[in-house]
């Protein structure tokens, strides 16, 4: 176990160079001059432009650039936003809670839901209930966020007039509900879909039909054999779930005012504040990469033969 681990988290330090790379070139290759989105006017002296630029190092070599970039990465500073004058990382401390609320909420949401729904069509296939939920499933994946979004806001704000359209509330749960199932939905459909794929293979197993041989009841053959066995898969897509609503979160935010690190992402792009942009991508980055990474190392736990074949290699 200690083995694979290992391996998986040596294998997790080209991808975080590689991020930073992709995020260093980003700053570079993008349209605008840092120094008059430093400085916050559109003319400035060359004299000063160039003092300017010898002082932020955009003079020196590109490699000289980057190795000066990764020491401050790995002192956690991701530079200062160029409209707020602060540095970046307390943009992200700031509106990280908003944006963790919202990921947990719609996280339990979709996995609820998807489990729930995916084991019913399962265990009820080819019946009206399989067809309801995989429908529901394809509608929840094929449905633009920002479209959901507005539509609830729509039925349950506009016209009913029983949650808040918008706004954070200080997380409350009436805020907090139609947003969570905006972000929550499209997981939900993928959720259902895999776990009932998964358990459709499992339980045409030989040792399933042995269960049953044995007179235990059928909670008890799904519970403890099926969906126990089913797991492996389901979890992949939970964790890719959990990092792809991350991707969401700037549409969501955008749509419900929720002010979450999204929200400030959306803000930045159309304020051209590439610090700010560069820092929040690289986070999100970091936190789909590091989601996978514990992926990697569940499976050792849900299933021995991927334990004992990392143990081969």
């Amino acid at each position: 176990m200690v083995t694979f681990s290992l391996r998986r988290l040596l294998a997790f330090i080209p991808v975080l160079l590689g991020i930073s790379l992709m995020m260093f070139l980003l700053n570079v290759m993008a349209p605008g001059d840092p120094v008059k989105a430093t400085t916050g006017m559109p003319r400035i002296d060359p004299e000063v432009a160039a003092r300017l630029r010898a002082e932020l190092g955009l003079d020196d070599p590109l490699y000289v650039q980057y190795g000066r970039y990764l020491g401050r990465l790995l002192r956690g500073d991701l530079g200062r936003s160029y409209q707020q004058r602060r540095p970046v990382l307390a943009v992200i401390a700031e509106r990280l809670e908003p944006t963790a609320r919202l990921a947990v909420a719609a996280m339990l949401l979709a996995l609820l839901g998807g489990l729930l729904a995916g084991l019913l069509a399962a265990v009820r296939q080819a019946t009206w209930l399989d067809h309801l939920v995989m429908v529901g499933a394809l509608l929840g994946i094929s449905t633009p966020v920002f479209w959901l979004g507005m539509m609830l806001i729509l039925l349950f704000g506009a016209q009913l007039g029983w949650l808040p359209i918008s706004g954070y509330g200080g997380g409350r749960l009436s805020h907090l509900l139609l947003p969570a199932v905006t972000l929550g939905a499209l997981q939900m459909g993928y959720i259902a879909r895999m776990t009932r794929a998964a358990v459709l293979e499992v339980i045409r197993q030989d040792f399933v039909r042995m269960a049953r041989a044995k007179g235990l009841a059928e909670r008890v053959v799904i519970g403890r054999h099926v969906l126990k066995n089913a797991l492996v898969p389901v979890v992949t897509v939970t964790g890719l779930s959990l990092a792809n609503l991350l991707a969401g979160a700037p549409l969501t935010e955008t749509v419900f005012a929720w002010p979450g690190i999204g929200r400030a992402l959306v803000t930045a792009v159309f304020m051209r504040d590439l610090p700010v942009v560069m820092g929040i991508t690289l986070f999100f980055a970091l936190v789909y990469a590091g989601l996978n990474l514990l992926v990697d190392l569940s499976y050792a736990f849900l299933d021995p033969r991927i334990r004992q074949a990392g143990q081969k290699e």
